[in-house]
């Protein structure tokens, strides 16, 4: 039996359950030959390297709003902005300033807030003295607006991203850079923002809205941002300082308002808890779900959002925080706590939420399917701390694998045609959670597979951005609707930057299969 006919094979059984760079460096790419594998973008910090004080970072201090992106336009339904990409020093610690890598000077990135509909315009300006992009996560646009490492904004140079946000795109989005190489360090030194697609009218409208953005950071003595350590790379970067819209453990007041939240973190898993309250879930990465669910705890992966209310036991303050979650970290040992993340004061609880959300459409049957492998080379990891540091950075750069490969920029991997629906099946063959995520889409959890056990998805909801637990196996249904080439990679950013990553290209349909 041909892969193939496998894979439509265990198809019928889960129905049974219900269901180019301006620089040298950038001119390389990955391939399986190993004096070709370029290692010149990995750094280390130093061994001796020494931490601010958690007590020297202000906390306490009142949320504040994001900053809007300004729209230029004065057109119906046209959003037009400008946003400069440049390092500028700003004053996190008293009395000291620190290099950040900024969206219009901010950190986070200024809000973009559009509708369905809307055809949106911006012009993006790098004055970073390295290549960058802006790829916009989740938002259903070209592979020419997308952002990819193909598309390189390159030191000093500028361009127009410009697309229009189709109707039934409403959802809960980010941006952030996707250069080759380096996307890791960009979005560690700041470069992250939010990206809101209304809908004119859901069921939820008439609700307030609060934004609520965790980001995490790690500064050196001297307030500056390191490099990373070489756990870093192995294991994806945590930040000591874990923020919320920029700020450390703030003061959040709530009045019932629909809240909005994104794990814009390089690596770090969150898993949400606040004692004496439950979580309402409403909506994912792509929008709204059916019905609204309660939660005791919310787990984020990596790049991933959700929409939620919260409801208190009792009115009053309360504490935000992050329970411990073991992805089994390389050489790490770590003390299994939770992490103090916000005082909330609750001053309202939400009142007459609706009990439909939204109505999807009939699953339609997959009409082709592909084999997604995460793994990880653990040979590479032999005497790695005996290795010298150009033998580390070899190891680095050949260790994390999708199909028994590193990313090579010029390869195409898998092929898709426009409309077509697929089944992937994306399987973790590895001993760490990997977070998949997959450009131009959004997608359908159908079922998971762990230890022989099948489960059903536990609602439908729309994603781009699904954690894989080790030896776990999702089918995910999709299907691309714009020609060109897409990407497909692990949202731990260091793992990306180390060839976890394919290429899809996706085709005209001419109506064969």
């Amino acid at each position: 039996m041909d892969r193939r006919q496998f894979l439509k094979f265990n198809a019928l059984s889960l129905a049974s359950i219900g269901i180019a760079y301006g620089s040298p460096m950038h001119q390389m790419h990955h391939n399986n030959t190993p004096n070709a594998i370029n290692t010149s973008f990995i750094n280390f910090a130093p061994n001796n390297l020494k931490l601010l004080s958690k007590d020297q970072f202000p906390s306490g201090k009142k949320l504040k709003k994001l900053t809007l992106l300004k729209n230029e336009s004065k057109e119906k339904n046209f959003f037009r902005a400008t946003i400069e990409i440049k390092e500028n020093e700003i004053e996190l610690i008293k009395s000291k300033k620190t290099k950040c890598y900024t969206y219009n000077g901010l950190i986070p990135g200024p809000k973009i807030e559009v509708y369905e509909g809307d055809t949106v315009e911006i012009l993006v300006k790098n004055q970073l003295k390295e290549p960058t992009t802006i790829h916009w996560h989740g938002v259903p646009v070209p592979p020419d607006q997308d952002g990819s490492p193909h598309d390189p904004i390159l030191a000093g140079k500028e361009r127009i991203y410009r697309f229009t946000l189709p109707l039934n795109s409403a959802g809960t989005y980010w941006y952030h850079p996707h250069p080759h190489y380096i996307t890791s360090k960009q979005v560690y030194k700041g470069l992250a923002g939010i990206f809101v697609v209304k809908a004119k009218k859901d069921a939820l409208s008439h609700f307030d809205e609060k934004d609520l953005v965790f980001s995490d950071l790690r500064l050196d003595e001297n307030a500056q941002i390191p490099e990373n350590t070489l756990t870093d790379w192995l294991n994806g970067r945590e930040g000591e300082f874990v923020l919320i819209n920029g700020q450390y453990q703030p003061k959040i007041s709530l009045q019932g308002e629909r809240i909005r939240l994104y794990n814009l973190c390089s690596a770090r898993y969150l898993n949400l808890k606040i004692q004496n309250a439950k979580f309402i879930l409403v909506g994912t990465d792509g929008g709204l779900i059916e019905k609204p669910i309660i939660k005791e705890e919310l787990f984020l992966a990596p790049a991933s959002r959700v929409e939620v209310f919260i409801q208190a036991d009792k009115i009053g303050e309360l504490k935000l925080e992050s329970t411990y979650y073991d992805r089994d970290k390389m050489m790490v040992k770590e003390k299994k706590e939770s992490l103090f993340l916000a005082h909330l004061n609750i001053e309202k609880n939400p009142k007459n939420l609706p009990s439909t959300l939204r109505k999807f459409e009939s699953l339609k049957d997959p009409q082709d399917f592909k084999e997604i492998i995460m793994s990880e080379d653990h040979h590479k990891m032999h005497g790695m701390m005996k290795k010298s540091k150009e033998e580390q950075k070899a190891a680095l750069a050949s260790m994390f694998l999708i199909n028994k490969k590193t990313y090579d920029l010029n390869r195409i991997d898998l092929v898709s045609k426009v409309g077509v629906i697929e089944d992937w099946i994306v399987i973790n063959d590895s001993h760490m959670d990997h977070p998949f995520h997959i450009h131009g889409t959004q997608f359908e959890l159908i079922s998971s597979k762990l230890n022989g056990t099948i489960k059903k998805a536990e609602f439908r909801a729309l994603r781009d951005t699904i954690n894989v637990r080790p030896k776990e196996e999702l089918r995910l249904r999709m299907k691309q609707d714009f020609v060109g080439l897409r990407m497909y990679h692990c949202h731990i950013l260091e793992h990306e930057d180390l060839g976890m990553m394919g290429n899809l290209q996706v085709k005209e349909n001419n109506g064969k299969n």
